[in-house]
């Protein structure tokens, strides 16, 4: 399990996970039944090509992380895209969650190490205040 949190420590794992459920999302409302379906949209082809490529990029952004900053922005093209061709956008759930795993993809950093957990932080025992003071050197 630490191999797997490792791997996805360095890259950014959200956000494509993020979009790529927001487009499996999307696709899941295109198969809904006519009378809970809003909106066709454009013969139906770019309702299902858009979301299919969201999937895409959002897989291509957790195996792919040097090119995240392309496929985060043509992500969110393409989330903004399904508001027309899709259901508004897989009744905006879809849509949302596209834009957010796309800009988590774009604003992800790769040089940033990974934070620790918050357990991790409280078990560890603060410095006492006299302690921290002695060592700057002021004494009080």
């Amino acid at each position: 399990m630490n191999g797997f949190r490792e791997w996805r420590g360095h890259r950014p794992f959200t956000g494509g996970l993020l979009l790529a459920l927001g487009g499996a999302e999307i696709l899941i409302t295109m198969k809904a039944p006519l009378p809970v379906i809003l909106k066709i949209g454009m013969q139906g082809l770019a309702g299902y090509l858009l979301p299919s490529l969201m999937i895409v990029c959002g897989l291509l952004i957790v195996f792919n992380p040097a090119q995240r900053l392309f496929y985060s922005i043509l992500g969110i093209m393409l989330s903004l895209g399904t508001w027309l061709t899709s259901n508004i956008g897989g009744f905006v759930v879809g849509l949302l969650l596209g834009a957010v795993g796309s800009t988590l993809a774009f604003g992800w950093l790769p040089d940033q190490e990974p934070r620790r957990k918050r357990s991790a932080e409280k078990l560890q025992k603060p410095e006492e205040p006299e302690k921290q003071a002695a060592e700057l050197g002021q004494s009080g």
